[in-house]
């Protein structure tokens, strides 16, 4: 099944409210979907959020990393709290699997965390033809954070998205002629390129749901949280930065505060961002509206074509 991008998905906020069928809103608990929910920040929020009693589903793309996942929740026994669901999010249908599977089982969802994301140090094209940074680092999380908006507008509280980035830092940027980069490649261009585009797209979804869903971006730093971003890098290169980070990086319990505070307490603002404890002026150049509504107006085309395309256009 494609997914459907259009603005009529403003509709998507008209969900009655009094659908939540989650059993444990009684209680205050909530239901959370964390995306990279098998490793690093990602699985500390999962394991923090379900100790807090919430509900939580963590998606990944490695089943064994998700066995252990499972296996470290039932230790603490805190395994009828956390789920685990397999998919690959660098597709289309991968992300598709994920809105189809929250939507049946969840009524509502109290926050979507997205934290997915891996280097590559050669060009891949996903089986969609889209080079596999941009597609798991941006597009998935353009793709879920519309496809989960009913479910998430649909609870007695309010929601939040948290987009785990790298807002703040302006390196980098939109290679508007060549999205797919196929020009260019370099791993830091390809990912710079996509932590410009989150800050973008949250930008974009502020604007059309933030009254009712807000947005947090949110850049973390260097953090003590796990490798598997880095999984296909150079063996020395990655034991190098393994060696900085355990003298240099964030513990990944500090990492991860900011996220559970925004879970407890969303913001009533459209949009939010923070870098490393700071707030992030609105006004910076890397969340232009202007440019936020010209990536979502190209993202939009492309999800709603044929999801492989021999011909492209406009940088495709």
């Amino acid at each position: 099944m494609m997914v459907v991008i259009t603005n009529s998905n403003r509709g998507f906020l008209m969900v009655d409210r009094q659908r939540d069928n989650d059993v444990d809103a009684v209680r205050g608990a909530r239901s959370v979907v964390v995306t990279g929910g098998t490793d690093g920040m990602g699985r500390a929020v999962v394991l923090g959020r379900a100790e807090r009693g919430d509900r939580v589903l963590a998606v990944g793309s490695n089943p064994a990393k998700g066995d252990r996942l499972l296996a470290a929740a039932e230790e603490a026994g805190l395994g009828e709290r956390v789920g685990f669901l397999a998919a690959d999010l660098s597709t289309i249908a991968g992300n598709q699997k994920v809105i189809e599977h929250v939507t049946a089982e969840y009524g509502a969802i109290g926050a979507l965390v997205l934290a997915a994301n891996r280097q590559s140090p050669k060009r891949i094209e996903t089986s969609d033809g889209l080079e596999s940074t941009f597609a798991l680092y941006y597009l998935s999380r353009y793709l879920l954070g519309h496809g989960l908006m009913p479910t998430l507008a649909a609870g007695l509280r309010r929601s939040v998205i948290i987009n785990i980035a790298a807002v703040g830092l302006t390196s980098g940027q939109i290679h508007w002629n060549d999205l797919q980069l196929r020009d260019r490649y370099r791993t830091i261009t390809a990912q710079l390129q996509a932590g410009r585009a989150n800050d973008l797209l949250g930008v974009a979804m502020a604007a059309q749901f933030g009254h009712q869903v807000p947005y947090v971006l949110y850049h973390p730093g260097f953090t003590r949280s796990g490798y598997s971003a880095m999984e296909q890098i150079n063996p020395l290169t990655r034991a190098l930065i393994k060696t900085i980070g355990r003298a240099a990086a964030r513990p990944v319990e500090k990492a991860v505060a900011p996220v559970h505070d925004f879970i407890d307490a969303p913001p009533t603002a459209p949009l939010t961002a923070v870098d490393r404890g700071k707030p992030v002026p609105l006004g910076l150049k890397t969340l232009d509206p202007a440019a936020a509504r010209r990536l979502a107006d190209i993202t939009a085309a492309l999800v709603n074509a044929d999801p492989i395309r021999t011909t492209r256009g406009d940088g495709w």
